[in-house]
């Protein structure tokens, strides 16, 4: 064992204690539900409304991304919708002139005034023209999908919270691009609170889930009892030591990811 390694199993040493039966284990509060926000849309950050350290509540607005490529999508559906309107306008025109036309030369078929020949490229005429305008119609209903797909992108410009959080993390700035799918912020939820405190190997045949646990945050003088939720069955190489989670409790005041905390185990 090299002088970095027996340094750091002192100072394991120095965090576990046992006294009359009870063994006391320094810990820290921890979040169980992280959560990585980024936006699902790439464009520049017009707004950071947050930082490093805010207590943050859910729906509530982290950032803001610039509009202006949605703007000018928008433009561009009005734009189609307005052509495919023109074409059916166009059609329907063209096609009750050609219905009238036809219905015409039909009286005058019967008068044999007229060749079937005509009546019928009449006929197909004015099919075709029903057929650009059920087309036509289409394109217009088409259109105006696209442009609503558009819109609802921007409700995905406002990225807020997704849950009661504290910002652990922040990588975005106003004026930077912002990447679909890159982490912007790390959120730490303060809903789903346990304590982590590592146990030494030595002890894990005397603690197991279920078992009594109380916590102490000296920081904020929170007082509670809990129980053994999971031990990790994966140790610190440097420590010989397995991760313990214990429940808690604090109704007076507020913890926090990364508060240091006592963690003591009755009956060994």
């Amino acid at each position: 064992m090299n002088g970095l390694h027996v340094k750091i199993f002192f100072l394991f040493l120095l965090s576990v204690s046992l006294s009359a039966g009870e063994l006391l284990l320094s810990g820290r509060v921890i979040s169980e539900n992280e959560k990585s926000i980024s936006s699902r849309y790439m464009g520049y950050v017009q707004e950071v409304r947050v930082n490093e350290g805010d207590v943050v509540k859910k729906g509530d607005l982290l950032y803001k991304i610039d509009a202006k490529e949605i703007d000018s999508a928008i433009e561009q559906s009005n734009l189609a919708i307005a052509q495919a309107e023109l074409s059916y306008e166009m059609y329907q025109m063209q096609y009750s002139n050609a219905k009238l036309n036809l219905e015409r030369h039909q009286r005058l078929l019967e008068k044999d005034m007229v060749s079937q020949f005509e009546v019928e490229n009449l006929q197909l005429n004015t099919n075709n023209l029903k057929t650009m305008m059920q087309i036509a119609q289409k394109q217009i209903a088409t259109a105006k999908q696209k442009r609503l797909e558009v819109k609802n992108q921007y409700h995905y410009l406002e990225v807020r919270a997704p849950n009661d959080s504290v910002i652990i993390q922040k990588n975005i700035h106003a004026g930077e691009m912002a990447l679909a799918g890159v982490p912007a912020f790390i959120l730490s939820d303060i809903s789903t609170l346990k304590i982590s405190a590592e146990i030494p190997e030595s002890y894990l045949g005397s603690v197991k889930v279920g078992d009594k646990a109380s916590v102490w945050i000296a920081s904020i003088g929170c007082k509670s009892e809990g129980v053994v939720e999971a031990i990790i069955p994966t140790s610190n190489p440097m420590t010989h030591a397995f991760r313990l989670k214990s429940s808690f409790t604090c109704n007076e005041a507020t913890a926090y990811p990364g508060m240091y905390a006592t963690v003591t185990l009755g009956g060994l």
